[in-house]
């Protein structure tokens, strides 16, 4: 066994042990998970898909809470530092909890011949175990890429979520929605519910749930929302909810993954039975960071994780529904394996001056390259841009730039996201208010 002490210790440890940042595959984890004697022993709830998902885990969490059980929830990546992936009754795990599980993991794969585990698959296992351990009445856990070879595909879940579902990940996934709609219902168990909250499904995920016979629940055919400016229902399977509020997570697109919610809940509701009131009370608190976060303050500062096609879409469609702001200033950052074509010529019409920033991981685009890709695509960038080497350089720039009455949008990766949050964004917005 290394001499590994703090948790720090052992995410680097894991970083060095696999050859790659990603392998998709059930075999070794599998084989990792069966010598610990892994099981979960309460309700588990897995939530798949390409966009919705942190989303998804938030309102369940936060509906569960309010019905009074204890909930443990997996979600990936982190913003600012790794506990956040695991929050046990709504908090982030405290790191001291985490090393006996990374030490049985540990002990477990050395036993099995020392098997080769990537970052994901490692940290995966020690949170599972750590959920295992920790006394939870039901476990909300987000998979990670895919869904059929994904490492948290090891637990049959009793309710299946798929969110949205599009492009990315095509490298691993597939060339289109079909091909990674196959892969996503991987996370599909024989005879047990499966919600899809994309109202528009590959056929690929309806007809490997026929092939199963997973009890399907489809938007528009099994359940329903309607409402108007001021609050909005839901209908599906003997269940209804009339006059709530809208979600407390903003954005258009937060009511689809609200009437998946509410579908997984009903179909769930023999084992984890949940109030009108829990609903209303969890869909009226929920808060996630980083999912079109407003800042308060001058200007107006807007943080959300999207970095795809799907989602930049939403956002854009979210910022043109703020209203009138005389500029728009974008810290953007992402990975290079990203489509940023489509992404592109949705919310460049919406920004007038960008900030492109570098960001500490190899698989990222670098802020020169993302603006020289910006400009062949609308010469206009140019004369407009600027490029840092961090995130947190990105808006201070940014802040120094603009008016009170303007509006700055940071968005693209986690680690772009993350890069100015981990600073304390809105101290350092009021510090940069202009007289």
């Amino acid at each position: 066994m290394p001499s590994l002490t703090t948790l720090s210790d052992w995410l680097a440890y894991c970083e060095r042990l696999h050859p790659k940042t990603i392998e998709l595959g059930l075999e070794r984890v599998k084989a990792v998970a069966q010598r610990m004697g892994l099981q979960l022993g309460c309700p588990v709830i897995t939530v798949a898909g390409t966009n919705g998902k942190g989303s998804t885990c938030a309102m369940l969490e936060s509906i569960l809470r309010q019905a009074g059980y204890r909930t443990g929830v997996y979600t990936s990546p982190h913003l600012v530092c790794f506990e956040e992936r695991l929050r046990l009754q709504g908090e982030p795990v405290q790191a001291d909890q985490l090393l006996p599980s990374f030490e049985r993991v540990e002990q477990a794969r050395r036993a099995s011949h020392e098997i080769s585990l990537s970052y994901f698959e490692f940290t995966t296992l020690a949170i599972l175990d750590c959920i295992a351990g920790s006394g939870v009445d039901v476990a909300v856990l987000e998979v990670g890429l895919g869904g059929r070879l994904d490492a948290v595909n090891i637990i049959d879940a009793d309710c299946a979520i798929i969110t949205s579902i599009d492009l990315d990940h095509m490298e691993l996934l597939g060339p289109d929605r079909e091909s990674i709609g196959r892969e996503k219902a991987g996370v599909m168990r024989a005879g047990r519910p499966v919600v899809i909250s994309d109202p528009i499904p590959p056929q690929s995920v309806i007809d490997h749930a026929a092939a199963i016979h997973a009890d399907l629940w489809r938007s528009g055919r099994d359940f329903n929302v309607n409402g108007d400016k001021q609050q909005w229902g839901w209908a599906g399977r003997g269940r209804r909810y009339g006059g709530m509020a809208y979600p407390a997570l903003r954005g258009a697109n937060q009511l689809v993954n609200a009437a998946g919610v509410l579908a997984a809940l009903t179909a769930l509701r023999e084992c984890l039975p949940v109030s009108a009131q829990a609903v209303r009370n969890g869909l009226a608190c929920v808060e996630l960071p980083g999912r079109f976060q407003i800042i308060p303050g001058q200007p107006t500062l807007v943080l959300d994780v999207a970095h795809n096609p799907h989602s930049v879409a939403a956002l854009t469609a979210n910022l043109d529904a703020m209203g009138y702001y005389p500029t728009t200033h974008a810290v953007f950052g992402v990975m290079v394996d990203k489509d940023l074509p489509p992404m592109l010529a949705r919310i460049t019409p919406l920004v007038d001056r960008w900030y492109f920033t570098d960001l500490p991981t190899p698989r990222a685009a670098s802020a020169a390259e993302l603006r020289d890709r910006c400009e062949a695509l609308n010469p206009r960038v140019a004369t407009h841009a600027s490029t840092h080497a961090d995130p947190l350089a990105a808006l201070r720039a940014a802040l120094a730039a603009a008016d009170p009455a303007d509006r700055i949008v940071v968005f693209g990766s986690f680690y772009t996201v993350g890069g100015v949050l981990k600073e304390g964004v809105p101290r350092l917005h009021a510090q940069h208010l202009k007289p």
